[in-house]
């Protein structure tokens, strides 16, 4: 009898030896997660004729526009007042080289009716925000970038293989937001209804209940949203337009423009875009693509 309980003892050290062993090498989910970069805030920051660089040292903080209900890119968390993703990363960066840490940026959301206003108007020192660079805004504002290329692109449930690019949604639902030019431009493509809502989030819910077969936009956006649903949702990877983003910034002010411009390329050179980028729209499983070259 006392041999039995020298042995069922002797199997249970070894029994939990292994499990605080197995305990012990099992990697955590959060040793691979990418980790946002941190940004050194220049003390000696200097923009030699610009009159935006010049008040806001003296009101000592920087005012930046952005979009609050883009997961993942440029999203505002309502309770914590907090900002993050893609595009947040990119006004961190810059703010950094004009010596204002993220305590010192106040973020104003900016619908995007309202950007060249704000900027014409001085309510904000720069835009950050799926801004795209075209010859029609280049008349009332001047431009920073492009710091990502999109396209409009699809976003579909994770297992479905039928959508495999804007060819073959022929006979399938599409949503989008009301009145987008992405709402426009599938259309060409034939597919069997196009539906419309206010905010590309209610096109997701749909999505995540079936009820549309995909949605459309900018693929940044999608990338936001696939990375909120990880597991469920993929872009599908084949964008059909071409949507470089760039920060807005006034256009009577080209030391600061240029200021904006080294600040991207400093930061691009040194690898943080790419640590940003994998810590936010990297999370829907869509790898980095090439920094574009700075045109502006």
């Amino acid at each position: 009898m006392r041999t039995r309980r020298t042995i069922a003892a002797a199997l249970s050290v070894l029994a939990l030896t292994a499990v605080a062993a197995c305990g012990k090498e099992a990697p955590k989910a959060s040793d691979d997660a990418a980790k946002l970069p941190t940004y050194t805030v220049k003390t000696d920051a200097k923009v030699e004729g610009s009159k935006v660089f010049e008040e806001a040292k003296k009101r000592g903080k920087l005012i930046v526009g952005a979009k609050s209900d883009q997961p993942f890119l440029g999203f505002e968390n309502v309770t914590t007042k907090s900002r993050d993703g893609f595009d947040i990363e990119i006004a961190k960066m810059i703010a950094a080289d004009l010596g204002f840490g993220p305590d010192k940026i106040e973020f104003k959301t900016i619908v995007s009716a309202n950007r060249e206003t704000a900027l014409q108007g001085g309510q904000i020192d720069y835009y950050v925000g799926t801004y795209t660079i075209n010859a029609g805004r280049k008349e009332k504002v001047a431009f920073a970038g492009p710091y990502y290329v999109a396209g409009q692109d699809l976003l579909v449930k994770k297992d479905n293989t039928a959508i495999t690019g804007p060819e073959s949604v022929a006979g399938k639902k599409v949503c989008s937001a009301t009145g987008s030019t992405s709402v426009k431009q599938i259309k060409t493509y034939n597919p069997g209804e196009t539906i419309e809502y206010e905010t590309y989030a209610q096109c997701v819910d749909k999505l995540l209940t079936d009820e549309v077969d995909a949605v459309t936009t900018d693929d940044a956006i999608l990338k936001g949203f696939a990375a909120k649903n990880q597991g469920k949702l993929k872009v599908v990877g084949k964008p059909f337009s071409k949507e470089p983003y760039g920060i807005g910034v006034q256009k009577e002010d080209p030391a600061f423009q240029q200021a904006v411009i080294a600040a991207l390329k400093a930061h691009e050179d040194n690898g943080d875009w790419k640590k940003a980028y994998d810590a936010t729209l990297g999370l829907s499983g869509s790898p980095a693509p090439e920094i574009p070259a700075l045109t502006n």
